[in-house]
């Protein structure tokens, strides 16, 4: 299957199925000599993994990270880096009723017709359990941005229509709730109404709003590879995603040119605009400013409700979802929109040390 190789330089391919043997990615193009914390690459995957709360699926896995090359003595070789996760939760006979049978806003019908022979057991290579891969590569990503000073803070800013109202984010605290929004208060009006939903066996989607902080300026690429076109391909990469903005994003149509235009300024001996409506990113270059975007996804597909649809023959049947699912999957996706956002910067960091003859200097 084409389609899952992300980047140009720092290249990231992910496998595996939901209910196969195991996951896992390999990372080529990954700079030799940088510094690999696993306990770091650990943590966002549990940050990621199933069943660690309360308003997350019950499926039980470890997602214990297994480095099986390109790190020797705790820092990258320059060689190609590949990482597994075995797969041991899975429930297959949970999917066994939809083996002819497409899910209503599933991939069951695309897949079908496209390869003819698909792997409906959770979805197979469709599922989000492939994204436990991209967060093992993303976190590899995080600790190579951490060393120029690059950070990334993704976090729940909107669960249906509950809406987090802070203008000033304390990043310290988006690990401090099940649901990963820093403030408190929204936090239990978001964990209520997932509990709420998922008692009534239905979904609810929601908003991971991500700020990067520190990246210098030039990264991007004109006229395809722009930055903020990259980070759009990337997020929309991501399942249940259904759009994505940066900076003023939508709302931006109902400003004036007047008001909308970043003024320039010298801030401490810096470039810097007065304001940030570009959201970092200006001829999609990036222009020192906090790159600022978010990611929007849908109500998770699968509901314990019984819905009318149709099998491979074409008849009417219905189908009703079982097993173990997310009511609401923003919570566990935080780590993945970090990681993605950290996959296509160190891609483009990389790129930019060719821009120039000085790049490196």
């Amino acid at each position: 299957m084409s389609g899952s190789t992300f980047g140009t330089l720092f290249k990231v391919t992910v496998f595996g199925e939901s209910h196969g043997e195991m996951i896992g990615m390999v990372i080529d193009g990954c700079p030799a000599g940088l510094e690999i914390d696993l306990t770091k690459i650990q943590s966002d995957l549990d940050r990621r993994k199933p069943g660690q709360s309360k308003i997350t699926t019950q499926r039980k896995e470890a997602d214990l990270v297994k480095i099986v090359s390109g790190i020797f003595e705790g820092k990258t070789t320059g060689t190609p880096i590949a990482g597994l996760i075995e797969n041991a939760g899975h429930r297959s006979k949970d999917y066994s009723h939809i083996e002819n049978s497409f899910r209503p806003s599933h991939a069951d019908f695309t897949y079908q017709e496209k390869y003819s022979h698909r792997d409906y057991r959770g979805g197979g290579r469709s599922s989000a359990r492939e994204t436990a891969a991209r967060v093992m590569a993303g976190s590899i990503a995080k600790q190579l941005l951490t060393s120029y000073g690059i950070e990334i803070h993704a976090y729940v800013s909107q669960v249906g229509t509950i809406q987090m109202s802070l203008k000033s984010v304390d990043y310290n605290l988006i690990e401090s709730n099940i649901v990963r929004c820093p403030d408190q208060e929204t936090a239990k009006k978001m964990i209520a109404r997932i509990e709420e939903v998922k008692s009534q066996g239905d979904t609810v989607g929601g908003v991971i709003s991500c700020v990067i902080k520190g990246c210098p300026v030039g990264l991007g690429e004109p006229v395809f590879d722009k930055l903020h076109a990259d980070l759009g391909k990337a997020m929309l990469s991501i399942n249940a995603v259904k759009g994505f903005e940066y900076g003023s994003g939508f709302k931006g149509v109902e400003s004036l040119g007047s008001l909308h235009n970043d003024v320039f300024q010298m801030d401490d001996g810096k470039v810097s605009t007065k304001t940030n409506h570009s959201g970092g990113v200006q001829g999609g270059i990036s222009n020192g400013m906090d790159i600022e975007f978010r990611v929007a996804f849908k109500p998770v597909a699968t509901i314990m409700k019984p819905q009318a649809s149709i099998n491979k023959q074409g008849e009417d049947v219905v189908v009703e979802g079982k097993g173990r699912h997310d009511p609401c999957v923003v919570p566990r996706a935080v780590p993945i929109v970090e990681a993605m956002a950290a996959i296509t910067l160190v891609d483009h960091l990389l790129r930019n040390k060719t821009a120039r003859m000085d790049c490196n200097k």
